[in-house]
């Protein structure tokens, strides 16, 4: 039947067969017709950076033209400021106490043998070695025997740069640790930069993670939790980079309409190539390197790889691609997340190189002269297989009871912290004046308001990702669920609370993000932000004084025994 509608009226409206899309609106416009806002493709797939705000500087003093460089710097100095501020606290008697804490018995010695020998050797006991690794003058009972360890070498060469610069002490084996948490707040102010487009948020974020306890804690001990924090850090942020820069290709790929905006187009976003992505083979090196640090690293590659999927899905979708998943299988997925693992895979080979090297290292020459199916792989491959197998039994049937030990479950309510050292000094000894005693301890603890705070945070993200398909929510989530649900697999093993350093880099741009909305937007009344303002002020002022309450038992310091119970807020910190 024939349509009673004239065919001149159904191509004005835009339903005719030869219509184009919005032909109406372009009619109109011969009338003065403009239509509604429209947001540009470009900025949809690479939001812009704000202008930096110059009215903090203009009020000061400083010219326009001046306000407006040293506004614009702030995108660097705002973060290094954060970051000195985070390396005085830590760095500050970085030697003391003048002992060997905790798990430092064990990955000092290691970094010392990778140093001098290429592998692990063995030690005396504890009891022996200990005291003759800290006497004046010292004695350093290095042997040449290969030694069995549960953890890859990498982070023990990092511990290995500080004692080859300062020597086998205290102050020597606990100087990267410091440097990594130094540079990691930085890394931390630069992301959350650029994954909230606002620096006040990205330096909001460092400056949190620079008051957090447990961050604190494992920047000044030699163990390898943080050095795996740092590590994966850097690749999150690699891949935040890769993931601006591929986006910011399929725009300039997209055609421009005649007044100048891009629009969706299903050819580009279907096809369109996204370029040399080196950021990510970048990210796969610092993924190498957490994984060769401690196991746990892989679990962040899994992650990470799935992350990256989805964020190079939504890029083409965005793009106008009519069938996203092909396109990624087609573009995207078959070189970029291969050569990630690839280079992860050489990465923690590569750290390795010292035990290859070597005669006496920890089952060196286990495959040697050995047949069977594998034979064709080089013998020291099947060794290094053969004692990661062993490494792995290890660990998994790492059952021994602890006192310190505690179940996942509890870490983000900091149920169970560690106690790294103690000591009650009496009154008259050392700095102790108090009549009933005194109390010197280190422990593992965030700073309660923090995470408390974070685990608010982390609720209110997972409103944003699942309800408002936020991406820099689920970025976070995904982050921290890459270093936090994985350990739900071994709740029978011994593991403890301060494995959670390795997320809360993450916690901390939760609870920016959690801040910043509670702030408001830059589009809202003046007084919808001085209050948004002032509630931020208030949270962040208790954050700061409840870091600088704890401060004493994260330090060592000396402190009435009284005081030390009052800082005891639940009974199972004891």
């Amino acid at each position: 039947m024939t349509n009673s509608i004239p065919a001149r009226s159904r191509v004005l409206d835009g339903s005719g067969p030869t219509a184009k899309p919005g032909a109406w609106a372009e009619r109109l416009r011969l009338f003065g017709y403009v239509g509604s806002p429209r947001a540009d493709i470009r900025e949809r797939l690479v939001p812009p950076f704000p202008q930096p705000a110059t009215r903090v500087w203009e009020f000061v003093g400083l010219g326009p033209i001046l306000a407006h460089r040293v506004a614009r710097a702030m995108g660097w100095l705002g973060p290094v400021f954060v970051a000195a501020f985070a390396g005085v606290l830590r760095f500050r008697h970085l030697g003391s106490p003048q002992a060997v804490v905790f798990d430092e018995t064990y990955y000092a010695k290691d970094a010392w043998a990778l140093l001098h020998l290429g592998y692990e050797s063995r030690w005396p006991t504890r009891t022996v070695a200990d005291p003759q690794i800290l006497a004046h003058p010292q004695v350093i009972p290095l042997s040449d025997t290969g030694s069995f360890v549960a953890h890859p070498p990498a982070g023990k060469w990092v511990i290995a740069l500080g004692e080859g610069m300062f020597g086998l002490d205290p102050f020597g084996w606990r100087f990267m640790t410091a440097v990594l948490g130094t540079l990691s707040v930085l890394m931390l102010c630069r992301i959350g930069r650029r994954l909230f487009r606002s620096t006040l948020l990205g330096c909001l974020a460092g400056g949190l993670m620079a008051l957090d306890g447990l961050h604190y804690v494992m920047s000044r001990v030699a163990l390898l939790d943080l050095v795996v924090m740092f590590f994966v850090l850097a690749a999150f942020g690699c891949l935040l980079i890769d993931r601006d820069n591929a986006r910011a290709r399929l725009a300039a790929a997209l055609p421009v309409d005649r007044d100048g905006w891009v629009r969706p187009d299903e050819a580009t976003g279907d096809r369109a190539g996204t370029g040399v992505r080196g950021w990510r083979p970048a990210a796969g090196v610092f993924l190498g390197l957490a994984a060769s640090t401690k196991w746990n690293g892989l679990y962040f590659l899994a992650f990470f790889i799935v992350m990256a999927v989805m964020w190079d899905v939504g890029a083409r979708r965005v793009a106008g691609a009519r069938h996203p998943y092909r396109a990624v299988l087609r573009k995207d997925l078959g070189r970029s997340v291969p050569s990630l693992v690839a280079v992860t895979a050489v990465t923690y080979l590569t750290t390795w190189t010292g035990w290859f090297l070597s005669d006496n290292g920890y089952g060196r020459h286990w495959a040697d002269g050995r047949g069977g199916t594998w034979s064709w792989i080089p013998a020291p491959l099947r060794s290094l297989w053969h004692y990661e197998y062993l490494v792995y039994q290890f660990n998994v049937g790492l059952h021994t009871p602890h006192r310190y030990q505690s179940n996942p479950w509890s870490w983000l309510v900091l149920g169970r912290p560690v106690l790294f050292s103690y000591e009650a000094p009496k009154a008259g000894e050392g700095s102790c004046h108090a009549a009933s005693g005194c109390s010197r301890e280190i422990i593992a603890l965030g700073t309660p308001l923090l995470w408390w705070a974070a685990c608010c945070a982390l609720v209110y993200l997972l409103f944003r990702w699942a309800l408002r398909r936020d991406w820099r929510a689920g970025a976070v989530l995904c982050a921290v669920s890459a270093g936090y649900l994985p350990w739900f697999l071994y709740q029978d093993r011994t593991i403890f609370s301060f494995y959670a350093v390795a997320f809360v880099p993450y916690l901390c741009l939760a609870v920016a993000m959690m801040l910043g909305a509670l702030l408001g937007r830059p589009g809202a009344t003046r007084n919808r932000r001085l209050g948004g303002a002032t509630a931020v002020g208030v949270v962040v002022l208790l954050i700061a004084w409840n870091f600088i309450y704890f401060l004493p038992i994260y330090t060592g310091s000396t402190i009435p025994y009284s005081g030390w119970r009052a800082r005891m807020w639940l009974d199972t910190w004891v």
